[in-house]
C-alpha cells in the first residue's frame, strides 16, 4: 500500500504533517509523539530577526476552538539554524520552513540564509502585518501576494508553499495569485479572525483584542476553501484547518487536498498526527485503495 504524496518535487512518506506554530520545532513533542510517523514538520514561523510577539494574555480557550494572537514570537533564522535544523535531521521526517516578515525583503533574506540548510521546502506566511501596506497582511491583495511570491521564488533554491489567509473575499482569486507568481505549492486555511470578551471584567481577553481563531469549528469553512483553490489552481494544495481525525482529513483529501497539516489538536492530543496517519491506511485498507493518490480530488469523480 502506497502513503506516499509529492508536493512540488519534495516525497512524503505519507500526506501528514504539523501545522506551524502548533508543534514549535518538535523539541517539545518528541517524547509525546513519534516524529518519524510524520510526512513532515511544518516549523514555527521564522524571522530573519528575534520577534517578540504580541502581549500576554495571548491564547484563549472559546467553542470549538482557540483564539491565539502570539505574533510569531521566535529567536530568529540563526537560532532556527544552530538549534532546530540538526534536532529535526535526527528523525525521518521531511522539515519545511515556515517564513515570516514584514517586508518582501525580510522574507527573501530569510530564504536566502536557508538555501544553503538541510531543508526540503519554505512555507511562506502571507498573513504577516505588511508594514508597507499600512499594517494589511500580503495575503490579503491579490497584487501584493503576486508580487510578493515572485520575489520570493526569484531568490529561493528550495520549493516554496503560499499559505493563504482565510479572511479575504475570494480565496479562489489568491490561490490564483500565487500560482501567478510561481509558487510550487498552496496551503490553506490559516486563522480565521476572532474575538472573545470577559463580561465579569468587561474587558477584551486577549490583549491584542483579537486573534486567530483556530480548531474543529472551523474545519466547514476550511474544507470549502481547500475545495476551491485546488479546483482553481494546478498546483499541489496543502489542506488545513479543524483537523481532529483521520476522518477529517480524509475529507480535505477528498476535496483535492494533497496533504493536511494538524494544528490545534496537537494541544489536546500530542499524538493526533500519528493517529489520522493511521486512520487514512486503515480507511484505504477497509476500501481495498492501494494508493493514497487515489482520494485526492476524489468527491468529484
Amino acid at each position: 500500500m502506497n502513503l506516499k504524496v509529492n508536493i512540488a518535487g519534495v516525497e512524503l512518506k505519507n500526506p501528514v504533517m504539523s501545522a506551524s506554530g502548533t508543534f514549535g520545532s518538535g523539541h517539545e513533542y518528541s517524547e509525546l509523539t513519534d516524529i518519524n510517523r510524520l510526512g513532515a514538520v511544518v516549523t514555527k514561523g521564522v524571522a530573519f530577526e528575534p520577534w517578540e510577539g504580541n502581549p500576554t494574555p495571548r491564547v484563549t480557550e472559546v467553542y470549538g476552538g482557540m483564539l491565539n494572537a502570539i505574533g510569531l514570537q521566535n529567536p530568529g533564522v540563526d537560532v532556527f539554524i544552530e538549534r532546530d535544523i540538526p534536532f529535526l535531521r535526527k528523525f525521518d521526517t521531511r522539515i519545511i520552513v515556515n517564513v515570516c516578515g514584514h517586508t518582501v525583503e525580510e522574507y527573501c533574506k530569510v530564504v536566502e540564509r536557508l538555501n544553503g540548510q538541510d531543508v526540503d521546502a519554505y512555507e511562506i506566511n502571507l498573513s504577516c502585518p505588511n508594514v508597507k501596506q499600512g499594517a494589511l497582511a500580503f495575503g490579503q491583495d491579490p497584487k501584493v501576494l503576486e508580487e510578493t511570491t515572485a520575489a520570493i521564488k526569484k531568490v529561493a533554491a528550495k520549493p516554496i508553499i503560499i499559505k493563504l489567509s482565510p479572511n479575504v473575499t475570494s480565496i479562489r482569486d489568491m490561490a490564483l495569485a500565487a500560482e501567478a507568481g510561481g509558487a510550487d505549492a498552496i496551503s490553506l486555511i490559516n486563522t480565521l479572525i476572532g474575538m472573545k470578551i470577559d463580561i465579569e471584567r468587561r474587558r477584551f481577553v486577549l490583549a491584542n483584542k483579537t486573534g486567530g481563531f483556530s480548531g474543529p469549528a472551523i474545519k466547514p469553512v476550511a474544507l470549502r476553501m481547500v475545495y476551491e483553490a485546488a479546483h482553481a489552481v494546478k498546483l499541489p494544495v496543502i489542506g488545513m484547518g479543524g483537523i481532529a481525525c483521520a476522518e477529517d482529513a480524509i475529507e480535505f483529501l477528498l476535496a483535492g487536498a494533497s496533504a493536511v497539516a494538524v494544528g490545534t489538536m496537537n494541544f489536546a492530543d500530542p499524538r493526533t498526527m500519528e493517529h489520522v496517519a493511521e486512520g487514512i491506511e486503515a480507511y484505504l485498507k477497509r476500501h481495498g485503495l492501494e494508493d493514497v493518490r487515489e482520494l485526492i480530488g476524489a468527491a468529484d469523480a
